[in-house]
């Protein structure tokens, strides 16, 4: 009996492709089924066709005609947070059992960040992985709440402009509202905020992280091996994941408190945290680490998924 299940890709555009290529060379439970795209001219189509993989370009309606559609247990959609909500619907009218994982920040399953809280959700019909800038941050917010309590967590997410696709820029509003709110359910901060730059410098960038976490004051050694424990499982399926610095921390004394917008006046431990994610540059150039650590993610969920089913 094979220890892979079929998977389909809805979005043809560089995550998708991305993904793909992921699959094809590195997957160890997940197998390509199907591509699916709404652009017969798209490059990812064409590529996914010279590697023998089955295409549709009539997006998600021409997926569930398909023959090959009977095999399909999981689904990534890498298209956009308003397309996912009518993918879903119309997916698991065909097919009720059917596992989705959604790399738009449309957010209608549970916030997933394979690192921290995957194991949770196994059984979940949908996941969603957040955004890029989650991925990559949420772990080190993550990080320092499981040492002491978080109450105000605060990222920035600095991505090169030309790693920022049509689809990352339709979705800015629903990156930080998405981002926000994962940084509290699952990086387990009282309170988040994120923000995320594009940076238009030529040469491009590689992807620049910072993450700053207001806590109650907590064994500063401690907290920096907690967070660079998490590295270092992050690293696991992001290779080019890593601090760009040593960890930084101020304490905040009680006579001189911090005014934070939202949380009001803070006395504790600051962590500031930076980091640098390079791409491993399967599909996408190296500097585009924002795309990689999405579809490295997903995939990976992906695959504990499969592992699960199979087993």
């Amino acid at each position: 009996m094979s220890n892979k299940i079929k998977a389909a890709i809805i979005g043809s555009g560089n995550i998708g492709t991305d993904l793909m290529i992921k699959i094809l060379r590195t997957a160890a439970h997940i197998e390509m089924g199907v591509m699916v795209g709404i652009d017969p001219e798209s490059d990812g189509l064409a590529r996914a066709k010279r590697m023998g993989v089955a295409t549709t370009a009539e997006g998600v309606e021409g997926l569930v005609k398909m023959p090959e559609f009977a095999d399909i247990q999981v689904v990534f959609d890498a298209t956009s947070a308003g397309a996912h909500v009518h993918n879903d619907k119309l997916l698991r009218g065909h097919k009720p059992d059917i596992r989705v994982v959604d790399l738009t920040p449309a957010a209608i399953g549970p916030y997933c960040v394979p690192v921290v809280n995957l194991e949770e959700h196994l059984a979940e019909g949908n996941v969603n992985m957040v955004t890029c800038g989650g991925q990559a941050t949420i772990p080190m917010v993550a990080a320092v709440s499981r040492v002491a309590k978080a109450h105000y967590a605060e990222i920035v997410a600095s991505i090169s402009s030309k790693s920022a696709g049509p689809g990352t820029r339709a979705n800015i509003d629903e990156f930080t509202e998405t981002t926000s709110k994962a940084i509290e359910v699952v990086g387990g901060a009282g309170k988040g905020k994120a923000i995320i730059i594009l940076n238009p410098a030529e040469p491009p960038l590689l992807m620049r992280d910072t993450v700053y976490v207001l806590s109650d004051a907590a064994d500063k050694a401690e907290v920096e091996a907690s967070v660079e424990e998490m590295v270092k499982a992050v690293n696991s399926y992001v290779p080019g994941y890593r601090l760009k610095q040593t960890v930084q921390f101020d304490d905040i004394p009680e006579d001189q408190p911090m005014n934070v917008p939202g949380l009001g006046r803070f006395s504790g431990l600051k962590t500031s945290i930076f980091l640098e994610v390079e791409g491993a540059a399967h599909y996408l150039p190296a500097y585009a680490g924002n795309l990689d650590i999405m579809t490295s993610a997903a995939l990976g969920t992906a695959e504990r998924i499969a592992e699960s089913l199979v087993n």
